[in-house]
């Protein structure tokens, strides 16, 4: 699968379906140079939407999302709200957030497995999609591996390969290096500090 939008941040691409999820986190302005934001106009969002749908559609049929302007608003807002969930990491602070919601139903298969299908249409199908995919993903146990880069000037979502999950920069060359390199400078003007 090529998950372009994940992929142009160097990063590796997370197991399953959680690398929708992942390539919806990744639709941000990051990176040097600054990538564009591919949730900031409607061309764009259809463009991206097309493209993850095709990625995810190797895991099964999907089908096309028509996007309209508020289709877009609602994507910039769940893109939002499960970026602040990864940051998180299931610990919240007592501020409000929002509920999403998106329709699914359990389709039971000729072969006795069930599966959990998104349904509705246009943005509340991709909403759908993604929301099941974060619920399988929490299921499998990999949704913990999903991180932010910590580089406050980067925030790019990555998968967290490491044996103990402990990975904290998308890519430890370039913002690791960075903010262990400002940490240091820090160190040293303040011991040189009077």
């Amino acid at each position: 699968m090529a998950w372009d939008t994940t992929t142009r941040y160097g990063c590796a691409v997370a197991e399953g379906g959680l690398a929708l999820v992942q390539d919806l986190l990744n639709t941000i302005s990051a990176g040097r140079p600054r990538e564009a934001d591919l949730l900031a106009d409607l061309a764009s969002a259809r463009e991206w939407a097309d493209t993850a749908l095709a990625d995810h559609a190797d895991g099964g049929p999907v089908g096309g999302i028509d996007l309209d302007d508020r289709g877009v608003d609602e994507l910039r807002a769940l893109r939002a709200e499960l970026r602040a969930a990864v940051v998180a990491g299931g610990e919240r602070d007592g501020a409000p957030v929002e509920v999403r919601t998106a329709g699914a139903v359990l389709a039971l298969r000729p072969d006795g497995t069930v599966d959990l299908e998104p349904r509705g249409q246009g943005w509340r199908r991709l909403v759908g999609l993604v929301l099941v995919e974060v619920l399988e993903a929490q299921r499998a146990d990999t949704w913990r591996r999903l991180k932010v880069c910590r580089n406050d000037r980067c925030g790019v979502a990555f998968y967290d390969r490491s044996r103990n999950n402990s990975g904290a920069w998308h890519d430890v060359r370039v913002c690791g290096n960075a903010v262990n390199l400002r940490a240091s400078r820090a160190r040293r003007r303040a011991a040189a500090a009077p």
